[in-house]
């Protein structure tokens, strides 16, 4: 597929693609006309059914790297990629069977933030806040960065129109409805990619003449479990993915939106069933790709089978898909930016918070000025948001472990909360940084263990001293 995608699309092709952005921003404007309220804003109401939330969490979570991203790497490595991806597949399941049927106890919360305050207070709160708005800003930046180049490798448009066209679009839309708006927009982009990837790779396996075809053109490490990665290197990636977004903010914010915590575990449970399929047909894709061409860029495994296989017509339907995959995720972290940064840090910060409209008012600015902000950054401070997604990293090392902690009722003091964060800091510079990443192990999980021992340790001791000081009293 060359650079120009303009000149191998048919008119039918543009027409679906033209009309589903218009009917994603109608139906994200529709559905979001009627907000009133700062809460409403944040967590639609509260009262979504099951398949609602299987499909909004999983549109949310299928971003380019598990589509795109993961085509190329199996067209490098195997299929190794694709179980190591269902690391994240597990997290899901465990989250619904041990997190999900908690959060009952947080009626109230709209983010991550309102949760550690319970146990951590003001500065647990606050802190969350700051990490949540640089994950969601970083991961943001990436998530336009992939929509710029989709649209000029699908379109032939240049990255910055379709930036502006793609942001364009969710900015319109999250800033009026928030997460009713996101909702509404995930569920219609849940079925067009749960269509069109499955689709892409029926096609791409009959044009290059069966499975029996990929068996034998496919180099044989790349069916193999470990591939061409040592088994240590395939435990660190298994546990990257199992940790590495385990509760960050959309996914958090997901378990909000239904008071019924039954429904809230069934559709995060099916979530993490539907990832399972859905990983192995996007690996899939890079197979025959490899199988079609062996010299093609990896990186373009999935344009080149859409390009390949699918004839006019059907192409539009699953670049149309494919677009989905990338918006479905933008639209979530930028909306988690803005309500954990008026949630979880202004409100905070102030002597009296924001009452609800207030907050809606200055949700829906803080909306549109990150959306601005990360489409400037993506267009022209390439270094900037290689900063912020840095801050992925710090994610699970420091608010993973007592975020949990909260979840699963186990009461620890802030100082608990405080030590585990010092150690994940310290546990990921060390081991990246100093070190250089021994063994291929990604530091990460050393993080994570660091900060499980330090809160352990601290929680342990504090307990001892309330024992001795109730038995001498």
């Amino acid at each position: 597929m060359g650079g120009n995608g303009l000149s191998e699309l048919g008119l039918l092709d543009f027409t679906i693609i033209g009309c589903y952005l218009a009917v994603v921003l109608s139906v994200g404007v529709w559905a979001g006309r009627r907000i009133g309220s700062f809460e409403e804003y944040a967590v639609a109401g509260r009262s979504y059914p099951s398949f609602v939330i299987f499909a909004t969490l999983s549109a949310s979570f299928i971003g380019g790297g598990f589509t795109m991203g993961n085509a190329e790497k199996v067209f490098t490595v195997g299929i190794v990629n694709v179980v190591a991806l269902w690391g994240f597949s597990l997290k899901e399941i465990l989250v619904s069977k041990f997190i999900a049927h908690r959060v009952g106890a947080f009626p109230n919360a709209i983010s991550p933030g309102d949760v550690m305050e319970r146990d951590y207070g003001r500065a647990g709160k606050i802190i969350t806040g700051v990490f949540a708005v640089l994950l969601c800003a970083g991961i943001l930046g990436a998530q336009i960065g992939a929509m710029g180049y989709m649209f000029h490798l699908f379109l032939g448009l240049p990255v910055w129109a379709g930036v502006l066209i793609g942001m364009g679009i969710i900015i319109i839309y999250d800033t009026i409805g928030g997460m009713r708006a996101i909702v509404a927009t995930d569920v219609l982009q849940f079925m067009v990619l749960a269509i069109g990837i499955p689709l892409c790779l029926y096609m791409g396996i009959r044009a290059v003449g069966g499975v029996g075809a990929i068996m034998d053109a496919v180099p044989s490490d790349h069916f193999r479990l470990f591939g061409s990665i040592t088994p240590v290197q395939f435990i660190s990636l298994f546990l990257t993915f199992l940790l590495g977004e385990t509760l960050v903010p959309p996914y958090v914010r997901r378990l909000f939106i239904n008071r019924d915590t039954s429904r809230i575990a069934r559709g995060t449970f099916w979530s993490g069933v539907f990832s399972v399929p859905f990983f192995a047909v996007s690996g899939g894709i890079g197979l025959v790709a490899l199988t079609m061409d062996r010299g093609i860029d990896p990186n373009l495994s999935l344009p080149y089978v859409i390009q390949s296989a699918l004839p006019v017509g059907i192409r539009g339907i699953v670049i149309a898909g494919v677009l989905s995959v990338v918006m479905s995720s933008a639209d979530s972290f930028l909306n988690s930016a803005s309500i954990s940064f008026i949630n979880d840090i202004v409100n905070p910060l102030r002597r009296v918070p924001l009452d609800d409209r207030a907050g809606l008012r200055w949700a829906r600015i803080a909306t549109l000025l990150t959306g601005l902000f990360a489409v400037i950054f993506a267009l022209k401070i390439q270094s900037v948001l290689d900063i912020l997604i840095y801050a992925y990293n710090f994610w699970a090392p420091i608010i993973l472990v007592p975020l949990v902690a909260v979840f699963l009722g186990l009461r620890a003091p802030r100082a608990a909360f405080l030590a585990g964060a010092a150690s994940g800091v310290a546990g990921v510079i060390l081991w990246n940084r100093l070190l250089g990443a021994p063994g291929g192990f990604d530091g990460l999980l050393v993080g994570v263990f660091t900060n499980m021992l330090a809160f352990a340790a601290v929680l342990f001791i504090s307990r001892q001293f309330r024992q001795n000081v109730y038995r001498s009293n």
